[in-house]
């Protein structure tokens, strides 16, 4: 099996000076914790251990308690991703960071801030190719490519080419062909995964997404059809754009290792 890709650059920089034996120890053994306060405990080791970030879910959080996760996790591991932020939450984020100095990156689209100034993730060569049905579709999209950008994967997009207007799909396609992995996300009755998974021969995630009218709305009638594909698709759950971009880009840095 291949070394893990953060595993070798952490020789690498061991072996040129850039660490200190006993900082090199303390980030090979991938268990690294740290508490802040009395209500968080940050798993510093993740990416060493399993090759993707530590990601930090917003939603039900207190904003000052993910003021000073953020801050901390960044401080500690350069880069901090949060993942489904609430303007409040974006608020105290902001305002914490600007009075550390540490730099915010906000994706609107995606509901995402992106904190610190560590390096940049280094191009693996992996390509995820992302598609909606609809533009609905579109903030769950870009919560999966936030996160396969961050895994080092390069991110080919194709929006709004639903089965509603299926002919939209097929110019579309021709652009995302040479990816190593396809996500595909849909609302109400979740046809384009199988239609995609019908066509290319790469491996698709279905992204059931959360619009809809009435019975089985919500992505329940999305993911109901995804799971009965008669087409071969991994389906993850309702809005689940993070699980769908890290499942996707450890696919495609797979593939190009291969």
């Amino acid at each position: 099996m291949p070394a893990n890709r953060a595993l070798q650059e952490l020789l690498e920089q061991y072996r040129k000076g850039e660490l200190s034996a006993d900082a090199a120890a303390e980030a090979l053994e991938g268990l690294r914790l740290e508490r802040v306060g009395d209500f968080a405990c940050l798993d510093l080791g993740r990416n060493v251990r399993c090759g993707m970030p530590e990601v930090v879910l917003a939603e039900g959080k207190d904003p000052g308690h993910l003021a000073e996760i953020a801050i901390r996790l960044a401080g500690s591991a350069g880069r901090c991703i949060i993942t489904r932020v609430s303007p409040d939450q974006v608020v105290a984020v902001r305002n914490r960071a600007d009075t550390e100095g540490v730099p915010v990156e906000h994706r609107e689209s995606g509901r995402i801030l992106i904190l610190g100034s560590g390096p940049v993730p280094k191009p693996g060569g992996g390509i995820v190719a992302i598609i909606t049905a609809g533009t609905s579709d579109i903030r769950v999209a870009e919560e999966a490519r936030v996160i396969a950008e961050e895994m080092g994967c390069v991110v080919k997009t194709a929006y709004d080419v639903g089965a509603a207007g299926i002919h939209r799909l097929f110019p579309a396609l021709k652009p995302l062909l040479s990816a190593h992995a396809f996500v595909v996300c849909a609302g109400r009755e979740g046809t384009l995964p199988a239609v995609v998974a019908g066509i290319v021969d790469k491996p698709v995630i279905g992204v059931p997404v959360s619009v809809g009218y009435g019975y089985m709305g919500q992505g329940q009638a999305a993911l109901a059809s995804m799971l009965q594909s008669c087409s071969v698709v991994a389906v993850v759950n309702i809005d689940a754009g993070f699980t769908a971009g890290a499942f996707a880009a450890r696919i495609a840095n797979g593939a190009v290792k291969q």
